[in-house]
């Protein structure tokens, strides 16, 4: 195969985070030496990253490329490796045929099933929850920030309010919440001793929550679920087991990420936050730009090629492990005007024009509901802190581009 060759390590340091330096000039650097260059994925196997817009986008649509390694010649799991560094217990080996790893007729019966629980109607109805959720933590803040001390809005906002929404959303009852944030705590920080405990407790609670929603409807994620047929087919218990889980790995820390990476970003570029504060309606096109920029989903989950496959002239080979880089596309010069440059102002065009959110069939479908959760949460924090404030001293903008914040310390109070 004839590609650009970067070390292991540093395709492995452009993909996790700011490794030596700016992640996007990381990803720049990689896009710069090939459509495709050698990656070392997420199992630790060869294969190879995808760099550039236009190829990123047919990694994503093309049905020649699978997301299922068993259907593949050849083919090494990847994702059944990660799942099993997160200490994923073996007897509950279902859970890892999410609707992120099928293909074909079996991925569309799941996602048409699932999707009639995404609808426009029940997100937007979710809205005045998410904005009450976000304003009694923004209350919490203001106590604690009142004496002019420092709050870490990582461990306030960013990860609470997601995993609060989570569990509005399918329905946790209150008492069994502390087991689902424990989840979201390892997500964040695995441990495989810890994982199989805290799993096996949470799929009892959902075991307990779909009998009680068969006898008793509520109006909650898991009623629907449960309610959910299509000539006579239903999810079964384990399939609605696995999408509860798909939802909460996808859309919890992705989110936090988000939230709390757009704080930092836009608090460094006083005249992009300045822009927001005096025209709100740029809220909506602000949050496409920021999922651009500072999207926490850097490449895909590994694909798989079923057949040869060319991209800007480079031939990968059947069986290879494929990986789009979404953050190399979304900067891609060739795709977008001064990609480099946040801008709340960017016409977003017909739709959505970045790749934040994937694209084709294995598009995020909680992505609706992702947007909608950083715009109140977003608009809370600001509108709700005037005088908000990182704690640390910075001398210019922060990079733009995927990072996991350990902390955030802001100043809330004036002064």
């Amino acid at each position: 195969m004839d590609a650009s060759t970067p070390t292991p390590d540093d395709a492995a340091s452009a993909a996790t985070g700011p490794g030596s330096g700016c992640p996007v000039a990381e990803f720049g650097r990689l896009r710069e030496q090939g459509p495709v260059v050698d990656f070392p994925g997420f199992g630790g196997d060869s294969g190879v990253l995808i760099t550039r817009h236009d190829d990123v986008r047919a990694v994503l649509t093309d049905p020649r490329l699978r997301a299922d390694a068993s259907t593949v010649d050849g083919a090494q799991n990847a994702l059944s490796d990660l799942l099993g560094k997160l200490g994923i217990p073996p007897e509950l080996d279902w859970m890892k045929r999410s609707l992120l790893s099928l293909d074909g007729a079996e991925h569309t019966r799941l996602r048409k099933l699932v999707s009639r629980a995404f609808t426009v109607r029940r997100v937007n109805a979710l809205r005045p929850r998410i904005e009450t959720l976000t304003e009694g933590l923004l209350d919490d803040i203001a106590a604690v920030g009142a004496g002019g001390g420092p709050v870490d809005l990582v461990q306030a906002f960013a990860y609470p309010l997601p995993i609060a929404v989570i569990c509005e959303l399918v329905g946790v009852p209150e008492p069994d919440q502390p087991r689902w944030r424990e989840l979201a705590e390892l997500l964040t920080s695995p441990d495989p001793d810890r994982m199989p405990p805290v799993i096996h407790a949470v799929v009892e609670q959902i075991r307990v929550l779909v009998k009680a929603r068969r006898s008793t409807p509520a109006d909650d994620l898991m009623t629907v679920l449960v309610e959910v047929h299509d000539d006579g087919d239903r999810l079964t218990e384990d399939e609605m087991i696995t999408m509860v889980f798909e939802l909460v790995i996808a859309g919890f820390e992705t989110t936090a990420h988000l939230i709390s990476k757009s704080v930092q970003v836009l608090l460094t570029r006083p005249d992009q936050l300045a822009a927001l504060r005096s025209e709100s309606g740029l809220w909506p096109r602000a949050v496409h730009e920021l999922i651009r920029t500072c999207g926490p989903i850097p490449t895909s989950l590994p694909r798989y090629a079923a057949t040869d496959i060319e991209f800007g002239g480079v031939t990968v080979p059947a069986g290879s492990t494929v990986t789009a880089g979404i953050l190399s596309a979304n900067f891609d010069p060739e795709f977008t005007e001064d990609p480099d440059e946040l801008d709340v102002r960017r016409e977003t065009g017909h739709g959505e024009r970045h790749l934040g959110f994937g694209q084709g069939a294995h598009y995020c479908l909680g992505a609706a509901l992702a947007r909608q959760e950083a715009e109140v949460a977003l608009r809370g924090v600001f509108g709700r802190f005037p005088d908000l404030r990182l704690a640390d001293p910075v001398t210019g903008p922060a990079p733009l581009g995927f990072a996991r914040l350990p902390e955030l310390p802001v100043l809330v109070a004036s002064g």
